[in-house]
């Protein structure tokens, strides 16, 4: 019998539990797939510690990338068929839906055609990060040429993808990091500049490389007392985008000098994308698009077996990958 991982509670990675699921029928409009990959995701961590953007249902699953073969699909699902290769993209909620299984049920729309490129591991890496970056930084902000993005916490897979799309609109990349041992790593992925925050001013830093301008788009995932400096690094008009919590303690603005330079402060998640048919279709071509022409690609920090899913939420947690990690069954 094939196995989920399931939580009856919030808490550590050891609240994980392998559960044996009967496979059941797909319903209507959801696709059963037999997994080969599981991207992971800080937002899985954040669900098990029910610390995320909605409350958790116990027992509860969790995950929202895989890659795999579908086995099954239900009444009116067109255009899939038993056999056919796959990729799960988040666009669903963790009380509906889980990705961490050997057999999975998704809903239809959730569900693409596998890049024939890439291996399990690598499609399975790559779309939350791909459309959590491409939302903010493309459909939304629309980065161009002449654009200076400024990406902290660089390293993430999310802040990758960041580098690799602010690049292939023609825009700046500039990204941040704590130490200097990922620098250069951070360079060789296509970072114009690399600020390391341990050692310098980044204000100081974003304003020089600007040509004193500030940058027209933040991309951040922390939040917390660097937030308000990052907006007086922001141009005249900027955009900070906030995706993520990554900070401890309150995350304030600096309202009157937003107001005198007509800045603006975004919250973000790529749901206003996955959840819109068209937006999804759209973000869907761009990535594919760009794993095609080499300009988009996946980065993995590391490969683990099912089996041994706890430590993977212990190894997410230590902050230190450089990139996806991923779960192959």
């Amino acid at each position: 019998m094939p196995r989920i991982i399931q939580f009856s509670r919030a808490g550590s990675p050891d609240v994980l539990e392998f559960v044996d699921a009967p496979v059941r029928e797909p319903l209507a409009n959801e696709v059963r797939i037999k997994v080969k990959a599981i991207g992971i995701n800080r937002a899985e961590s954040m669900w098990r510690l029910d610390d995320y953007i909605e409350p958790v249902t116990f027992p509860a699953g969790l995950g929202y990338e895989a890659a795999g073969i579908v086995d099954a699909v239900g009444p009116g699902v067109e255009g899939i068929a038993i056999g056919d290769e796959v990729n799960v993209i988040p666009s669903f909620s963790q009380n509906q839906y889980g990705t961490y299984g050997e057999v999975i049920i998704v809903p239809e729309h959730a569900v693409v055609a596998h890049p024939k490129s890439l291996s399990h591991a690598e499609a399975a890496s790559i779309w939350m990060m791909f459309v959590t970056a491409y939302s903010a930084l493309i459909e939304d902000a629309r980065v161009t040429t002449g654009d200076f993005v400024v990406i902290p916490a660089a390293s993430s897979s999310v802040g990758l993808a960041a580098i690799q799309i602010a690049n292939y609109a023609g825009a700046t990349a500039i990204a941040m990091t704590r130490t200097a041992e990922k620098r250069q790593a951070l360079l060789d992925a296509g970072a114009a500049h690399v600020i390391v925050t341990n050692e310098t001013d980044f204000v100081a830093e974003i304003l020089r490389i600007t040509g004193g301008n500030g940058a027209r788009v933040v991309f951040d995932p922390v939040g917390g007392p660097n937030f308000a400096k990052l907006i007086s690094a922001l141009a005249f008009q900027g955009i900070a985008f906030i995706y993520g919590a990554l900070a401890q303690g309150p995350t304030e603005i600096p309202v009157l000098s937003m107001i005198a330079k007509l800045q603006t402060v975004r919250a973000h998640n790529l749901w206003v994308t996955t959840g819109d048919a068209v937006r999804r279709k759209e973000a869907v071509e761009f990535i594919l698009k760009g794993i095609e022409q080499g300009k988009l690609k996946p980065v993995i920090d590391r490969e683990f077996k099912f089996d041994d899913m706890v430590e993977v939420h212990r190894y997410l947690e230590q902050n230190g990958q450089f990139g996806k990690i991923v779960v192959n069954i």
